[in-house]
């Protein structure tokens, strides 16, 4: 199971090489997962259909319980079945569908196979938690085969509308999840299904939150209004997420814990209401549009709620008729979308109202398009007709609410009657007044798989006792019914039968009425969800306004005195009622005199911040702040700490400077006396909270420090130096999400600096005719020569003539180019002696970065080019995937990030050992020294060009251009 989720996953991040190599052909190589998933599905039929089941476990944190578990039984066979049987279809199918100049091939290619991987994983999942997981991963691939068209407005605004709708349920259902599983004791669904918990008002609250996802997902009114806008999506992306994938996850989800918690009391209410009203008015709507993958999209929201109406009804025969109607939904309902596909291309237009005379230019596209809508309409002796028959014999012989719901069943199969009439007749009937239509012709492969499809439809009808083995293994879940109803074609003349008949005739009048039922439709029409959605989202917007202007006044100061009085009344509120001081260690005042004098000089350097009209001064104090931080560190013997902090404090202000290059000298609010005075007491006041809160922290420890443990540990380990251990090897985990959070943060800030593409401008020498930016704001000298004669002899920096003489200094360019490679020997030092001295992959990365942050200040953002020439992305996407990588390299000792020791012999050096914690500071050296040379680049180098460009000094592509001398 798990080899073929992952083969799904694996060969869609190939996607893009094979189509850029087969063109559209590799849909066909993309088709092979889902068809091997499809294989294997039925070679484990018959022990699904015995009520069997095949498990699969991998104990990934077995201190904590957290598993993934799949379960093959009666339901996830069928599921399995139309999700890889229908999605390796619809990948051939695309190979027809597509070209290979269609634009982004690849990745729409990559996201359908991976979709398909994320549905098989779904309807796998035995654990509540993994469900979820792979349930919102759906969720996203779903959104960018919904938007794949980005260049609209509409594909990019439907695809917004189906994630937000789709996440909001999703995020209801985790939490249901979650309460479930508590009070189930176990988060295994198979567990819970076979001992479901009592029911209380906890669990009640968990039933609707899970049901909120679940309808959410299968567009069920309300949520149904994203089904419809999400047919911006391309034909093939509609035939399978809303014929047999996607929106059958939340009817899965229904029918998967209807055995356990039908019989919650809120549970039919829910189920039963919304599904009937679904069916009714995706029905109705389906009469009066005339779009055809409208007219399916609305008539999928009807079936939907069929579907969820049986799946929920909460007894066996009703069970098995919801299962058997969904295979037949997706055995007809795909085959239509294909063919409307189909349809689309040879003719150009969906419009029904255009399109005449088809069905006789392609009659074999008629041919299939009719016998799938026959299915729809539940015709003999299709598979629709005697699941629908079986729906109706359920409904039937239920309770009273059963019986209610049926009269909404019927009255939603003439809707569904009148809309495929509709459908067929629209799509390829000769209409008087409107020409034939001209198409061109529709090759086999195009038409196979909606063929194949339709042809299942009318096999499994005559043969639909043949699924009665594993539709009824699901259904025999339920309690067991007196008079068990089985599934076949024909069980002779009865209400059922006239309740078919009626419906067919009531579909056939409200076809033949159509005209006057579409302005009646018009007429009583309500505003469609979709309009309130958007007004909700409007409104949203507006609120969001109104509460950012009247919060965000643009002061810094008072953003901050905000946050600071907020933290300290709700500190003091809880300092003064619970008073934590009681019988508490007093804090000593130091360990070392010396800890007091560098504190009050911190303390001193902090206060004349506020003294300051100045940036840099400013700038300057803060600095002070943090290097004063640095020396209690030192004072205090975390030389580890000590070193980070300088070296962060370095790169902090030379990243200030550089960005107040672009700022006024000082600051522009003005602060009368009495604000300035009452920041001071803020200030102070938060100040001591905090420090009183760290106090009574530390001395409300009742737990022995983890300290001892630590350093006994790391002494196993044969290191010496306790904190690099703790973030390489017993606290990685920590240190991967920070990486990943520090990448994410860099990236966010520097693409407010790169307002177009990151690669804008070559960085060559060659794109000024004139002065660089260092040069244009200073004053010249008349008294020094300029040009070459006062150049000195020697170039001590790759770039050094970009700068105007009078600008260079010799001593510093001597002293970058002279420290530069001891500074990354340094770095390197620093990253591998970590084991036993102090140093680290952080650290040593921004070694690193101080290294280039010389070469720049020497020689600007050309010299900064000549030593970094690679990209910074680089080196934070290799430095992410080498951490990544030694993290998921523990998995072959069953759990992330376990630690490997490799001890080895080298002739010279002697003994020697290389750990896998060596590597993931690699990776993270890697990670920072990335970080640091894009924020130099974004604030240093590309500031630089913008006002070499404001300045006309640069040439106007860009490139290389003739000219006099650089200045």
């Amino acid at each position: 199971m798990i080899a073929l989720i992952v083969a799904h996953f694996a060969l869609a991040a190939c996607a893009g090489p094979l189509v850029h190599r087969l063109g559209r052909r590799a849909f066909v190589v993309l088709a092979l997962p889902p068809a091997a998933a499809t294989v294997w599905a039925f070679t484990r039929w018959n022990t699904a259909a015995s009520g069997g089941a095949d498990t699969w476990t991998w104990e990934w944190i077995p201190d904590y319980g957290v598993t993934l578990d799949l379960r093959l039984d009666a339901l996830s066979e069928l599921m399995v079945l139309l999700a890889a049987g229908v999605g390796a279809l619809v990948l051939l199918y695309c190979a027809s569908y597509f070209t290979d100049d269609t634009p982004q091939l690849g990745r729409f290619a990559g996201n359908l196979l991976a979709f398909a991987g994320a549905m098989l994983a779904l309807v796998l999942a035995d654990d509540l938690i993994t469900l979820y997981v792979f349930w919102e991963l759906t969720t996203v691939f779903s959104y960018l085969l919904i938007g794949h068209g980005s260049e609209h407005r509409h594909s990019r605004r439907s695809a917004l509308q189906a994630l937000v709708v789709t996440t909001f349920g999703g995020l209801a259902m985790l939490v249901g999840f979650l309460i479930l599983g508590q009070a189930a004791g176990t988060y295994r669904i198979s567990a819970i299904l076979a001992d479901p918990p009592e029911t209380t008002l906890a669990v009640s609250i968990a039933v609707v939150l899970v049901l909120c996802g679940a309808l959410s997902k299968s567009a069920i009114w309300p949520f149904s209004m994203w089904l419809p806008n999400a047919m911006a999506a391309p034909t093939p992306v509609s035939a399978y997420l809303h014929a047999a994938a996607m929106v059958k996850a939340g009817v899965y989800l229904v029918a998967r814990l209807a055995p356990a918690f039908a019989d919650v009391p809120v549970w039919k209410p829910v189920v039963i209401v919304l599904g009937g009203a679904t069916m009714l008015l995706g029905g109705w709507r389906a009469l009066r549009l005339n779009d055809l993958k409208l007219v399916l999209a609305y008539g999928t929201v009807s079936q939907l709620g069929f579907l969820t109406l049986l799946a929920g009804t909460g007894n066996r025969n009703a069970a098995l008729a919801a299962v058997a109607m969904i295979l037949g939904h997706a055995l007809f309902k795909a085959p239509l979308f294909l063919v409307t596909g189909i349809v689309d291309h040879a003719a150009g237009t969906r419009d029904l109202r255009k399109l005449s005379g088809v069905g006789r230019s392609l009659p074999y596209v008629a041919g299939v398009a009719v016998l799938a809508a026959a299915s729809m309409a539940a015709v003999p002796p299709l598979l629709g007709f005697a699941a629908k028959e079986a729906a109706f014999e359920a409904l039937l012989h239920g309770s009273a609410a059963d019986r209610w719901a049926l009269g909404v069943v019927v009255a939603g199969s003439a809707l569904t009657t009148a809309y495929t009439l509709r459908f067929v007749w629209g799509a390829f009937a000769r209409k008087r007044g409107v020409p034939d239509t001209p198409v061109h012709s529709v090759g086999p492969a195009f038409l196979a798989p909606p063929a194949l499809l339709a042809a299942l439809g009318l096999l499994l009808g005559p043969g639909v006792g043949w699924t009665d083995r594993l539709l009824g293994a699901y259904a025999d879940t339920f309690l067991a019914e007196p008079d068990p109803y089985h599934l076949a074609l024909w069980h002779g003349f009865g209400l059922a039968l006239l309740l078919s008949a009626v419906a067919w005739a009531a579909g056939a009048v409200l076809f033949l009425g159509r005209a006057r039922a579409t302005r009646l439709s018009r007429r009583i029409a309500w505003p469609t969800a979709d309009s309130v959605f958007g007004h909700l989202l409007l409104g949203q917007e507006r609120l969001a306004l109104q509460v950012t202007g009247f919060i965000q006044r643009g002061s810094l100061s008072v953003y901050l005195a905000t946050t600071l009085l907020v933290m300290l009344g709700g500190q003091l509120a809880v300092l003064l009622v619970d008073t934590p001081w009681d019988g508490a260690v007093r804090p000593r005042v130091w360990d070392n005199p010396l800890q007091g004098a560098v504190a009050a000089l911190t303390c001193a350097a902090a206060l004349l911040c506020l003294t300051v009209r100045r940036r840099m001064k400013a700038v300057v104090l803060a600095g002070l702040t943090g290097y004063g931080t640095a020396l209690l560190f030192v004072v205090q013997g975390a030389p580890d700490l000590a070193l980070t902090q300088f070296c962060v404090e370095t790169v902090a202000m030379i990243v200030f400077v550089l960005v107040l290059r672009r700022m006024p000298v000082h600051f522009q609010e003005t602060v009368s006396t009495w604000r300035r005075a009452t920041r001071v007491p803020v200030a102070l006041a938060a100040a001591a909270t905090v420090g009183v809160g760290m106090w009574v922290a530390a001395a409300a420890r009742t737990a022995p420090p983890a300290g001892a443990a630590m350093v006994q540990e790391v002494a196993d380990h044969g290191y010496k130096d306790v904190v690099a251990t703790i973030l390489v090897d017993l606290r990685a985990w920590d240190t991967m999400g920070e990486s990943a959070v520090l990448a994410a943060a860099a990236v966010g800030v520097t693409s407010l600096i790169y307002l177009h593409r990151r690669s804008e401008g070559t960085m060559v020498q060659e794109e000024l005719r004139g002065r660089t930016a260092w040069s244009l704001s200073a004053h010249h000298s008349s008294r020094l020569p300029l040009g070459d004669e006062a150049a000195p002899e020697r170039s001590w920096l790759a770039a050094g003539a970009t700068l105007a003489p009078e600008h260079r200094s010799i001593v510093f360019e001597v002293v970058a180019r002279l420290l530069f490679h001891p500074i990354l020997v340094l770095s390197v030092y620093l990253l591998f002696c970590a084991e036993s001295l102090p140093g680290g992959g952080f650290v040593a990365g921004l070694v690193a970065g101080v290294a280039l942050i010389t070469r720049y200040l020497a020689g600007g953002r050309f010299e900064l080019a000549e030593a970094a020439p690679l990209q910074p992305g680089l080196f934070t996407g290799l430095g992410l995937f080498i951490s990544t990588g030694v993290g998921l390299i523990g998995l072959a000792e069953g759990t992330v990030l376990h630690a490997f020791t490799y001890y080895g012999h080298l002739p010279v050096f002697g003994k020697y050992h290389l750990s896998t914690s060596v590597l993931f500071d690699f990776g993270v050296y890697l990670l920072v020294l990335g970080v640091v040379l894009d924020i130099v680049r974004a604030l240093g180098a590309k500031v630089d060009r913008q006002i070499e460009r404001a300045a006309g000094v640069l040439t106007p592509d860009g490139g290389p251009e003739a000219g006099g001398p650089l200045r």
